[in-house]
């Protein structure tokens, strides 16, 4: 049976990093990357289906109340991200192992829906200390900014208990070679 695997981890921890390695790098793990929904207009040369499904906040909204998500959240007025459970279950049904790039309360929710079928990973950082730095050194966010995302970061180590494994992204090659690991046990 085809596995969906959730990654989920603070800003800055490597996930992103650590997804494209898996997939670029070890095709026989047979990983898909779940496609996402959003209400949020296309950036650049995003594309329907492609990086997103692009939907308006009345459509995202009515999929909601006829339960077509696994898992979703509302980050501000109208902008709503989430998974559609026909893109996880079309996978599934091909065969594909779906590896998810989503928040501690999605991971939640897809264990919640798919039960032994998910791998819940969480990605955690050395140190909060460490992630602090990583993200200061990024250059990309303003202090306050990154005060947010270290009070998010606070909160998302905590749930990281409910997990069904923690991979410490300390060196990112020892990070490559846990996570892997650990796929290759439960895959």
């Amino acid at each position: 049976m085809s596995k969906i695997i959730v990654l989920s981890a603070p800003s800055g921890c490597g996930k992103s990093t650590l997804i494209n390695y898996l997939m670029t790098s070890h095709p026989e793990l047979n990983l898909h990357f779940s496609i996402s929904a959003t209400s949020r207009p296309p950036r650049g040369t995003e594309q329907h289906g492609k990086e997103y499904y692009f939907l308006t906040p009345e459509e995202f909204r009515r999929r909601i109340e006829a339960d077509e998500f696994v898992e979703y959240c509302e980050v501000y007025t109208d902008r709503f991200y989430g998974t559609l459970r026909s893109e996880v279950d079309s996978r599934l049904s091909r065969g594909e192992n779906v590896i998810m790039d989503i928040d501690v309360v999605g991971a939640a929710n897809v264990k919640r829906c798919y039960g032994e079928h998910a791998l819940t990973i969480f990605i955690k950082p050395p140190s909060v200390q460490a992630l602090r730095q990583r993200l200061e050194s990024r250059g990309t966010d303003s202090p306050e900014v990154i005060d947010q995302r270290i009070d998010r970061a606070e909160y998302e180590i905590a749930q990281a208990e409910h997990f069904d494994a923690i991979v410490v992204n300390d060196d990112l090659a020892t990070a490559q070679k846990t996570l892997l690991q650990v796929l290759n046990q439960r895959l």
